[in-house]
């Protein structure tokens, strides 16, 4: 093969952090439903200055929160950004939206979905949905928590929620952050209050979690009967009494009951730095998936490799482990991330925008609220998927819905690695872009369980096609 592939930056196979290389993601909340895991995440964006120059992360205009999902934590399908403050978002009345929580319930016999967010660091509001993925709406045309809440006059970052549907169908809220002036051991900031039943409404007066060197991140799990309040701590540089969390590392509280009172008890994942060598702030979220626990949190390792680690952060995620006793064990942040679960199903319609890993490719919505399909598809482009089972029999063709441009191009399908085994061509012919087509070729050596490589090629500096969906069908 002659083409010359682009370079894998950031993920990079095998390993599985960052999540996805194609996009940033930052502050992960995670949300299990079904067979899947749903992650929601600021959606970090690069910002430039006056001569184009990649500046600082400000957040200031962040307005959307990205979701994507996966069956077995190494291929993630990224179904878009949510629009939800500012005049094209569900919320108008909020202009960010941050640090995002995501929670289900059954109510009325339905399942129903909400979607905390923070408007900037002074109120947070709800969107709901019939969905994990949306269409979603405002509720109540408001933010839900406001400075004038019960409780949370004095919370100085309102913001950061986190959110618990207890076994008995009662919801909670957890949020707050920030250090008032001199306060660094004993903030004051963070805060537990009871949801309605509705999901869109507080009950009663927020009480204060007594969290030492509180600074932001609310994360909140329940396991055998404790609840378990984490966050992450400040950054104060003086000294602090033995026991104490150091600066910005992940903390955690245990208590019997859902508002307290909480017990202080240690950290458990040092700040990115300490693992990534380009430190910042530390935001995580702990869920449980298939009887095994995990935590998702961020760190700038997709824009370190870029070399534009301006505060743009990516979605890791690692293996969280209770001991008997129900203590946390130290996690240690790494790229390899978490093993797979179960194999890719190469039968079944895959989206497009499902991805291992990726060089020189982007997402973004066929149709406004609709699908991801893959764009600015480049000649050495590539998509890559782990643990594609093809069975024992192997494939025999490969379908795939396309949008051919001007110049077309051609999808090949390797195995094993971008340059490995070829086992099919498939040619895009060029198009104007108006149609959609489904296309069909060939399957040879398809055979059990591989890594298998979507490689594009066609001009170079010209657009080559857009790709929606693609699956194979079995030798008979």
């Amino acid at each position: 093969m002659t083409t010359q592939l682009n370079q894998a930056t950031g993920k990079v196979p095998p390993n599985g952090n960052p999540l996805v290389a194609h996009r940033y993601g930052a502050d992960p909340y995670a949300l299990v439903f079904g067979d899947r895991v749903y992650l929601y995440m600021t959606n970090d964006a690069l910002e430039y200055d006056e001569s184009g120059v990649v500046k600082e992360n400000s957040y200031s205009s962040i307005n959307t929160i990205t979701v994507i999902s996966s069956a077995d934590l190494v291929n993630w399908t990224d179904h878009g950004a949510i629009a939800v403050a500012g005049p094209e978002g569900a919320a108008k009345w909020a202009t960010q939206s941050w640090a995002p929580a995501a929670v289900h319930k059954v109510i009325g016999g339905k399942d129903k979905f909400f979607l905390y967010f923070a408007n900037n660091a002074s109120g947070i509001g709800v969107l709901s949905s019939d969905s994990p993925v949306g269409p979603w709406v405002d509720p109540i045309g408001e933010a839900l928590i406001l400075r004038s809440t019960p409780g949370v006059e004095d919370v100085t970052w309102l913001f950061d929620p986190a959110v618990l549907v207890d076994d008995d169908g009662k919801g909670y809220i957890y949020f707050g952050g920030g250090v008032p002036e001199g306060q660094f051991a004993e903030p004051g900031t963070a805060r537990v209050m009871r949801l309605g039943e509705d999901m869109t409404s507080v009950v009663g007066t927020a009480e204060v979690i007594p969290a030492p060197f509180m600074f932001e991140d609310a994360g909140i799990h329940k396991r055998n009967g404790v609840y378990y309040y984490t966050y992450c701590s400040n950054f104060y540089d003086g000294e602090r009494p033995e026991g104490s969390p150091p600066a910005g590392e992940i903390a955690y509280m245990t208590s019997d009951s859902p508002m307290g009172p909480w017990t202080y008890q240690r950290t458990i994942l040092k700040n990115p730095g300490h693992f990534f060598g380009v430190s910042g702030n530390n935001h995580h979220a702990v869920f449980e998936f298939h009887d095994s626990w995990y935590i998702a949190y961020h760190a700038q390792t997709l824009s370190k490799a870029q070399g534009i680690a301006n505060g743009y952060r990516s979605t890791h995620l690692n293996r969280l482990t209770h001991t008997e006793d129900g203590s946390i064990q130290e996690i240690q942040a790494d790229y390899e991330g978490v093993q797979q679960l179960g194999t890719l199903n190469p039968y079944e319609r895959i989206p497009a925008a499902t991805l291992g890993w990726s060089a020189g490719v982007k997402t973004a919505f066929l149709t406004a609220g609709g699908e991801q399909v893959v764009t600015d598809i480049e000649n050495g482009g590539w998509i890559g998927l782990s643990g594609v089972d093809f069975g024992s029999r192997g494939a025999e063709t490969f379908l795939a819905s396309v949008l051919g441009l001007e110049a077309g191009g051609v999808l090949e399908l390797h195995l094993d690695e971008p340059a490995g085994p070829l086992a099919g061509k498939l040619s895009v012919p060029a198009a104007n872009g108006a149609e959609w087509t489904e296309l069909k070729t060939e399957v040879h050596g398809a055979v059990g369980v591989h890594s298998l490589y979507l490689v594009f090629t066609g001009a170079s500096g010209k657009g080559l096609f857009k790709l929606a969906a693609w699956q194979f069908t079995a030798e008979a």
